[in-house]
């Protein structure tokens, strides 16, 4: 079999660099984007002598011909994909740092936050499924974040991740039978070089030497790719560090990473907690009245 094939969106640095890497360390050949090829060098650079290699292709994720033809150059390079990482995000134009209320920033926020953070990785996910389909295998993974669950951030950040949770969700429920399988990730924090240059110990409360390092990430989607039950967790949203844990993954330097999970206030929103589990009743009024809703045990 020829080697397997990943997109990273937003491969020119941290999360991104991290994941393409730690795939190309496990053998994938893996696409990188970015809209500069001279910063994507760098990612390129970190994978020499890797047995898998990174190929960078530019791309504006603002531009869905862009997002398309970059899933088709893959497709007439290679003949497949079996991997694709929605990872690229930007900030809003005049955005330093996460601070100010919603009603104090401008609107056009939403074009960055939800336009690439969301819309990019709608497009990416289309233009993938119409290879995975066919082909009968692959898997598709959003970068996500605690942020789904507690106000982190901004409005507009939380909006955006929650809806890359659902929107893995319900692409696998249309996705199943097929081969092809979903999942959100919960990263918590990352060492970055851009935080590791700070010279702090902690970051916000959350103590640096037991965040997770962005090859930390790449080597939890590698290890989940290769997961026979990875059907079985089509749809769901994975913690990062707690799935790392279970499969004896850990940092460049050996430690294992936290979960956030009681720091954020719980577990990830998808798939839902069943009304079973809390000791509700569940009772269809709409049936029980003459209706029927099409739903009901859906």
């Amino acid at each position: 079999m020829s080697a397997r094939v990943a997109l990273v969106t937003g491969g020119s640095r941290g999360v991104g660099r991290g994941v393409a890497t730690a795939l190309a360390d496990a053998g994938w050949t893996v696409y990188v984007t970015g809209r500069s090829a001279e910063r994507l060098r760098g990612t390129v650079e970190a994978a020499d002598g890797a047995p898998g290699q990174v190929r960078p292709l530019e791309c504006d994720h603002g531009r869905d011909d862009e997002i398309v033809a970059v899933v088709a150059r893959i497709v007439a390079d290679t003949g497949r994909l079996d991997l694709l990482v929605n990872n690229v995000w930007t900030n809003p134009k005049g955005f330093m740092g996460f601070n100010g209320k919603f009603w104090e920033r401008p609107a056009g926020d939403w074009d960055a936050l939800l336009g690439v953070g969301l819309r990019a990785h709608y497009v990416a996910c289309c233009e993938a499924a119409k290879v995975m389909v066919p082909q009968g295998s692959g898997l598709m993974v959003n970068i996500s974040s605690f942020g789904s669950r507690a106000p982190f951030h901004t409005v507009l950040y939380g909006m955006s991740k929650t809806a890359l949770d659902k929107m893995a969700s319900d692409m696998a429920h249309e996705l199943a039978g097929t081969g092809v399988s979903t999942l959100s990730l919960w990263l918590g924090l990352i060492r970055t070089e851009l935080i590791l240059s700070l010279g702090m110990d902690d970051f916000n409360g959350f103590p640096l030497d037991r965040a997770e390092d962005p090859t930390f990430v790449g080597r939890v989607i590698a290890a989940l790719a290769e997961d026979p039950s990875l059907p079985g967790l089509s749809g769901s949203t994975i913690i990062t560090a707690e799935y790392g844990r279970e499969k004896g993954l850990r940092n460049d330097d050996g430690e294992v990473p936290l979960s956030h999970r009681g720091a954020f206030g719980g577990g990830p929103l998808f798939p839902p907690v069943a009304d079973q589990q809390l000791g509700i009743a569940t009772v269809d009024e709409v049936a029980e009245a003459g209706g029927h809703n099409g739903f009901a045990g859906g």
